[in-house]
């Protein structure tokens, strides 16, 4: 073999090295999941015409068929018939009628434990004439399980995934109740709820994941996540630092007290935290689509565990 002169070795180790770094920051992130779809599935469900998703409405009813037929085209089992779980409940002087939307993953390994990924679609309703669409509380968090779903398609979890769209959330947490008092499975059987609960916006870019303190396995995976995109995710809001405790803020809560540990993930609230300006347009779709893959790469890693 022919030696090269030592300055031309030089020369082209310089230049691999300089290609390779600029390969390191100009690779694209790779999204595992219709990026365009899910921004258009956060459009649609906190359009007008959907009127704010209020329990017991006719715009809770298209959410509910919208949630459904998204889940069919990605071929989502029911867990139960038609996906739906109804209950009703009394809230001040009025009665209402709420349905969950349950549909499963079944799993390739661990056929007899259960992961709950869950996301509450009501909202406020129509307030005075002004339509509360709720975008970002929570049309995101539902787009996420359209992004879990589209996901399985090609990447079978291990443990069977319970992907839950709970009603009532805003009139005191009442479908995630409902689902952990009237069970269809056995919650010995639940191992874990990650709950998505306004995940589209941060104005410091933080998306918090609230529940590892009690949980070792969870905080550390999470406490060494490698961050995606334009998103920090952080450990906080768990009652040991100087921020709101938000153990109870959410679905999450409803698992929390049946002792299954959780992974709350949400941003701060904002100045269109329930207003009738929580629109699409007031949404980061960058953060967005950034959060659900931070979601999915999180599950990933949890899944890959014995849970």
């Amino acid at each position: 073999m022919k030696t090269l002169p030592f300055l031309i070795i030089v020369i082209l180790s310089a230049f691999v090295i300089s290609c390779k770094s600029e390969t390191e920051k100009t690779a694209p992130l790779v999204y595992e999941f219709t990026t365009n779809l899910i921004l258009d599935d956060i459009k649609k469900l906190s359009s007008d015409e959907f009127e704010g998703r209020k329990t017991s409405t006719l715009g809770a009813t298209k959410a509910r068929d919208y949630i459904k037929e998204r889940f069919k085209k990605l071929n989502v089992t029911p867990l139960l018939e038609n996906f739906e779980q109804p209950f009703s409940f009394i809230e001040g002087t009025k009665t209402y009628s709420a349905v969950n939307i349950l549909g499963l993953i079944k799993g390739t390994e661990h056929t007899d434990k259960y992961v709950v990924l869950s996301a509450h679609y009501d909202h406020l309703g129509i307030i005075d004439g002004k339509t509360f669409n709720g975008a970002d509380d929570n049309a995101s968090g539902v787009a996420a399980l359209f992004a879990f779903a589209e996901y399985f398609k090609s990447h079978p979890p291990k443990h069977n995934v319970i992907l839950a769209s709970f009603d009532a959330e805003e009139l005191g947490l009442k479908g995630a109740y409902h689902f952990a008092d009237n069970s269809i499975i056995d919650l010995n059987k639940i191992v874990l709820n990650l709950n998505f609960d306004m995940i589209s916006r941060s104005d410091n870019k933080e998306l918090y994941a609230v529940g590892t303190r009690y949980s070792q396995p969870l905080k550390e995976t999470i406490s060494s996540f490698n961050n995606v995109g334009e998103v920090n995710l952080v450990i906080g809001h768990e009652g040991l630092d100087n921020l709101d405790d938000w153990t109870s803020s959410s679905d999450h809560a409803a698992f929390y007290k049946k002792n299954i540990p959780f992974v709350y993930f949400g941003v701060p609230d904002h100045k269109d935290y329930h207003k009738s300006t929580d629109v699409y347009e007031s949404i980061d779709q960058q953060f967005t689509i950034d959060a659900i893959q931070t979601l999915l790469t999180v599950f990933t890693q949890l899944d890959a565990k014995k849970l």
